[in-house]
């Protein structure tokens, strides 16, 4: 079952992304380096609640 998360910005601590993930595959807290409109350049983000 995908569920839905919301990645925000570490730097700025803006929440930017929705995404869904699957809990099987992915049990652990997602971090990935994306875009950050707000810093204006790329930036790692975590799964927030």
């Amino acid at each position: 079952m995908r569920t839905k998360i919301t990645l925000a910005c570490t730097e700025c601590k803006q929440r930017n992304y929705n995404m869904t993930k699957d809990k099987k595959t992915h049990p652990d807290r997602m971090e990935t380096k994306k875009y950050c409109r707000f810093c204006k350049t790329h930036t790692l983000h975590k799964e927030t609640k």
